[in-house]
């Protein structure tokens, strides 16, 4: 028997890599059948441009953009009422949402989740409700969407979904792969988990993943309470060029070179097949700002061809260390596509 396949898009850092815009391109190509967000819930804020508009989501999937059945999966958490708001901003733009399938195990964010997490002081969460919404998802003692009548035209059984005949399914991360509730830095993290790992959590099996597209920025960010932007008056160029403000909460992102050896890790850990490297349009506007953390050092390459040729040159190592192929770099406008597979 035929089997569903999946292709995943997943952040290789603290999210806001881009990670919406690849997904869009990908389901606008006509190739999927699907497409599904795995992992986390409004705290998410996709941004994409489509028909010179500009669209932010925050739980419904690209797929709605593209005339594409969309799901929001069993690993997601839920605000209705966010969730039906969102819905109606997108049929502003005259998209049928009811093209909208929902898990009908996903968990349902209340109003006591919000306000509990609305009293967070030291990690800086997007007071969401997402942390205090998984937190009964574990202690059982959640509400699902089965659960709430308002729902039901949407509801979907994942194994039917797909099990029941072969589809081909572009998976949607949320996050960063280093807000990983598991592997990022703890406790300074989301509230699920974000790598490949967390799709098969929603129905697949390991051998329906065909292909796991990395997400990065040629730098790095990130929102939240820890300190992590040193000082250095390019950054404060970058965030105003790459325009780095949280597409959830407005605050502005802290802001460092890319950090190669966590690139690789979160590759490695994830079975990228293929790194996507965003904004490179915007270190080409700053002076001297190729550079890369290498080793807890900074390196400074002295141009776009050294820096481009540096990271391909790390992720060849890493496949041949691993006894696999790396393989060409290519341009694709304003970013970057590398194919390895580690």
């Amino acid at each position: 028997m035929e089997n569903s396949v999946v292709d995943v898009v997943i952040g290789m850092q603290y999210g806001d890599e881009g990670k919406g815009k690849i997904a869009n391109q990908m389901a606008a190509s006509g190739e999927y059948d699907y497409v599904f967000r795995f992992n986390g819930g409004g705290n998410a804020g996709h941004t994409i441009y489509l028909n010179g508009e500009k669209i932010v989501t925050h739980l419904v999937p690209c797929g709605i953009l593209h005339g594409i059945p969309s799901v929001i999966g069993n690993g997601c958490v839920i605000n209705t009422q966010k969730l039906f708001d969102e819905l109606e901003y997108l049929e502003g733009f005259g998209f049928d949402t009811t093209l909208l399938k929902i898990a009908e195990n996903a968990h349902i964010i209340t109003q006591e989740h919000i306000d509990e997490d609305s009293k967070d002081t030291t990690i800086g969460t997007t007071r969401t409700g997402n942390g205090p919404c998984y937190k009964d998802k574990v202690g059982r003692t959640g509400l699902r969407a089965k659960d709430v009548p308002e729902l039901a035209p949407y509801l979907v059984d994942m194994y039917s979904l797909i099990h029941s005949s072969p589809k081909k399914f572009l998976a949607e991360g949320a996050q960063g792969y280093w807000l990983d509730i598991d592997f990022g830095d703890y406790p300074y993290v989301t509230s699920s988990n974000t790598g490949v790992g967390a799709v098969l959590n929603n129905g697949f099996n390991y051998k329906q993943v065909r292909n796991v597209i990395g997400v990065i920025k040629c730098y790095s960010t990130y929102v939240g309470a820890k300190g992590y932007q040193k000082y250095d008056e390019r950054f404060e160029q970058l965030r105003e060029i790459g325009q780095e403000y949280g597409a959830t909460t407005g605050r502005p992102r802290q802001i460092d070179w890319l950090n190669i050896q966590e690139v690789i890790t979160a590759c490695q850990m994830n079975g990228v097949t293929k790194l996507i490297i965003n904004k490179m349009d915007v270190l080409r506007q700053i002076d001297s700002a190729w550079n890369l953390y290498e080793d807890q050092m900074i390196l400074t390459c002295k141009d776009e061809n050294s820096f481009m040729n540096r990271i391909a040159n790390y992720l060849d190592q890493c496949a041949q260390a691993s006894q696999k192929q790396s393989g060409t770099v290519r341009m694709v406008g304003d970013k970057i596509s590398i194919n390895t597979r580690l």
